[in-house]
């Protein structure tokens, strides 16, 4: 029985996200260019059930570029109406439309030259007609057997919610760039790091000339650890890379002679790079790609900077 009361919840709950796609009208795209165009913050406001998914709003907008913030009107109505200030767009949520704190900051909003964009379960409203726009997120039913506690109702508003927030991402072009430099810890910071911050430089890039003979290749292969070295010219400029696969297929077809030769005849020329600006997950893509374990990093003028190996990438929990 609770198996089934639980599919029957999913299903309401289902079923009022899916209603609000045909309602997506006009006023969701003037809903956008109200945030886009916004000069100060997006305050978010709502009480209850509903100032809780106001909170997960608010945060979604702000890790998504868009600077914002929670407003309980409880709390406005007893002194923190000096968050509200000019150039802010206020987002509102109410089932009802007519919760009573939210209504009592109306007049102030309104004072202060504010647009106000509402998220409302009855569009025919105190709320609603004091609002510059209107997004619909009525639904038939709660997923509550009473009808009484706040479900279907809470879960439409936060899709919606996250409707808005990801369509602005994209209206603002929101890049991973900026969403990394947003999110500089944890799990999903990692994921994020840039190959400039995991690169081995300076004496711990594996270099030769191109002039070096295949003993002194092996020789800096060994004490850099790295299972590869680059090959350069006077000026630091990559010409090409050796491996230990390359070795090892030298060794294979020439056994004694590799050591008569030099790192220019032995090298594959014209091997993949990566920039230190690049996000450490297009390095790890370029290695699966090309069955890899290592990547040279250049500067724009082909010289090398660093390298990055795959055991660099272990601790960013890409795997």
């Amino acid at each position: 029985m609770s198996r089934e009361t639980g599919r029957k919840v999913l299903q309401i709950e289902a079923k009022a996200i899916a209603s609000l796609i045909p309602r997506l009208a006009e006023s969701f795209d003037r809903a956008l260019e109200l945030l886009a165009n916004c000069q100060g913050r997006v305050v978010v406001t709502g009480m209850g059930k509903s100032g809780i998914i106001c909170r997960k709003i608010a945060a979604t907008l702000s890790s998504t570029g868009t600077p914002s913030l929670f407003l309980h009107p409880a709390e406005a109505i007893h002194g923190d109406l000096g968050m509200l200030t000019s150039g802010d767009v206020v987002l509102a949520l109410s089932n009802s439309g007519e919760t009573e704190e939210i209504v009592k900051l109306l007049e102030t909003i309104k004072r202060l030259g504010i647009p106000l964009i509402s998220m409302l379960g009855d569009t025919d409203s105190t709320i609603a007609r004091s609002s510059d726009l209107v997004l619909d997120v009525g639904v038939d039913q709660e997923a509550c057997p009473f009808g009484l506690a706040p479900t279907a109702s809470t879960t439409a508003a936060l899709a919606l919610g996250d409707a808005l927030a990801i369509a602005l991402c994209e209206k603002n072009g929101f890049r991973p760039d900026d969403f990394a430099r947003l999110h500089p810890g944890g799990g999903l910071g990692k994921r994020l790091a840039k190959v400039g911050e995991l690169m081995h430089r300076g004496d711990q890039i594996p270099k030769v000339s191109v002039e070096a003979r295949m003993d002194e290749v092996i020789y800096e292969m060994s004490r850099k650890g790295l299972g590869i070295t680059s090959v350069v010219e006077d000026d630091d400029r990559l010409l090409g890379v050796i491996s230990d696969g390359d070795l090892r297929r030298l060794l294979q077809r020439e056994r004694e002679e590799v050591l008569s030769r030099t790192a220019g005849q032995c090298m594959t020329k014209h091997p993949v790079t990566i920039s230190q600006d690049d996000l450490a997950t297009s390095a790890l893509y370029l290695m699966e790609q090309r069955k890899i374990t290592s990547l040279m990093v250049t500067d724009a003028s082909a010289k090398i900077i660093g390298v990055v190996h795959l055991h660099d990438l272990w601790g960013t929990e890409m795997f």
